[in-house]
């Protein structure tokens, strides 16, 4: 089962949410990429990820066209930029979705209360992928 997830930098949701989804079934294979990647994963992300247990701190954000004539089980996109520009894929897609997170990296205001939301869309994207897993994936592998 393949699975591509899909952000605009790839630097925090979708690096998020490969961690959880390969942390569910190491049968998966799962990649993430972004339209407009930054050079590095968001510490933050890396940090709130390590406390659930689990490390992207060797994740790298990859442009999408690595991937684009892949064939796929399931391009997920988690914010909505991604999903309004991401690109035709010419590989072959069976499934494509869109689960919106908000992006923790635009919280402002006092540390505990980025941090806060670091770890509040963490635990979104933990439950959101969780059922995904759960209702589609385990049907099929």
């Amino acid at each position: 089962m393949k699975i591509l997830i899909l952000c605009t930098g790839n630097s925090c949701r979708s690096q998020m949410a490969h961690g959880f989804l390969q942390s569910f079934d190491t049968r998966l294979e799962v990649r993430s990429a972004g339209t407009e990647p930054a050079s590095q994963v968001n510490p933050k992300a890396v940090k709130v990820m390590s406390e659930a247990g689990i490390d992207i701190s060797q994740h790298k954000p990859t442009l999408v066209d690595k991937y684009i004539n892949g064939e796929w089980d399931y391009v997920i996109t988690v914010c909505d930029h991604a999903n309004e520009t991401c690109p035709l894929f010419t590989g072959k897609v069976k499934h494509r979705l869109h689960m919106g997170f908000e992006d923790p990296s635009h919280a402002t205001g006092s540390d505990e209360f980025i941090w806060s939301e670091f770890r509040r869309v963490r635990d979104l994207i933990k439950e959101g992928f969780r059922e995904f897993y759960e209702s589609n994936l385990l049907k099929e592998i």
